[in-house]
Parts: C-alpha cells; sequence; structure tokens
C-alpha cells in the first residue's frame, strides 16, 4: 500500500504545524502533545489504559496483577497521574479494608481509541519497519567494517 500526499494536504499539514509551534496558542508552560505524550508514553500508563480499556472496573490489586513488573509504589503514581488529566475515575468504598476500583472516563476510552489507530498502523507495517531496520543495520555493519 502506497501513500500519496497531495499539495493540499501537505499545505494542510504544514498549517497544522505552523499553528502547533506558535507560542501564542498555547497557555504558557503547557504544550498539547508534549504534556500528552509524557502522560501516556511512559509504559506504565499506557499498560494502565490498556488493561482498563476492558470497560470494567477494576480493583488496584487487579491491575498490579495485570500489569506485569510494576511496583505498587508506581502503580499508585500512575493511577494518579491519570486520575489528574481526568483519564480515569477512582472510586472509594468506606469499607473494612476499604475498597478502591478504577475505570477509563469517556476521555481515557476515546484516547484508548486513538492508541487502538496507533497499535494498527504499527501492526499494518511490521513487516516493513522490520526490513527497514534489517536493511539498515545491515548497511551500518558494512560500514563499521570498512
Amino acid at each position: 500500500m502506497e501513500v500519496t500526499i497531495n499539495e493540499t494536504q501537505a499545505n494542510t499539514i504544514q498549517e497544522k504545524v505552523k499553528t502547533f509551534f506558535d507560542p501564542n496558542n498555547h497557555p504558557a508552560g503547557f504544550c498539547p502533545v508534549k504534556d500528552v505524550v509524557d502522560r501516556i508514553g511512559d509504559k506504565w500508563s499506557l499498560l494502565a489504559i490498556l488493561n482498563l480499556g476492558y470497560g470494567e472496573r477494576l480493583r488496584f490489586n487487579q491491575l498490579k496483577t495485570q500489569i506485569e513488573g510494576i511496583s505498587q509504589r508506581m502503580l499508585t503514581v500512575t493511577l494518579r497521574s491519570l486520575e489528574r488529566d481526568g483519564l480515569v475515575n477512582r472510586y472509594v468504598y468506606a469499607e473494612v479494608p476499604p475498597r478502591v476500583e478504577y475505570e477509563l472516563t469517556p476521555m481515557g476510552e476515546k484516547l484508548l481509541v486513538k492508541v487502538w489507530e496507533l497499535a494498527d498502523w504499527a501492526i499494518e507495517y511490521k513487516a516493513q519497519i522490520l526490513e527497514s531496520r534489517a536493511a539498515y543495520d545491515k548497511k551500518a555493519a558494512k560500514k563499521t567494517r570498512s
């Protein structure tokens, strides 16, 4: 599959990039892409979002069990950050012991859709990416030997 960008699309993309990098379009200290990518770009946030994507509320320990390798502290920090950004709802039940559950907000669910679009893209181009890596590594190995 070959993707072609016509002149109108290229101009639209260029305008979006110019608008994006115009500091007058963002509150001081806030870059929407950087802030969002920082949040979901770390593996723990992404794994928490994906695990909560089943559409059910999960208890803290269920999430901890499902996210292999995450510490209790890191899961706590991750969930607090996702809650702060409005991506996760936290429900506390006055029980002994206290029960806490988490679920994606509607905004978190929309983010999950975008994450899956990226995953679909990665699946679609996986073979080409692997071929490109192999070709690049082969060239780099030749240069090293020369």
